[in-house]
């Protein structure tokens, strides 16, 4: 498995390009992502989720952890109110190195 860096910036190079499908392939199919204060349970969920995300630009801050469970800091902005915003991100994987956990949440 690659290391948390190479991970994060995988995952914020797809969360920027806009092809849903190569996002969608970062995650396992029973995945969890706690976003917003809304749960999104299942590939399908984390489908429809990424679809009402507007186009964002994300500037990675800070990664911490090992490459099966990280968290990420990052700035994102786009077309939302309050951009640009400063999150952190909390991953976890499976042996397969697909998403089977993520938390976004406001940085402290």
């Amino acid at each position: 498995m690659n290391d948390a860096r190479d991970f994060a910036a995988r995952y914020f190079a797809a969360a920027a390009d806009g092809d849903q499908e190569r996002y969608a392939a970062l995650f396992a199919g029973d995945a969890v992502v706690h976003d917003d204060g809304r749960t999104h349970r299942g590939l399908a969920a984390v489908r429809r989720w990424r679809g009402e995300v507007p186009a964002v630009a994300y500037d990675l801050r800070e990664v911490t952890g090992t490459a099966g469970a990280c968290r990420a800091v990052a700035a994102v902005s786009g077309d939302f109110p309050g951009s640009p915003v400063t999150l952190r991100f909390a991953f976890e994987r499976d042996v397969r190195g697909k998403i089977t956990l993520l938390d976004i949440e406001p940085a402290p």
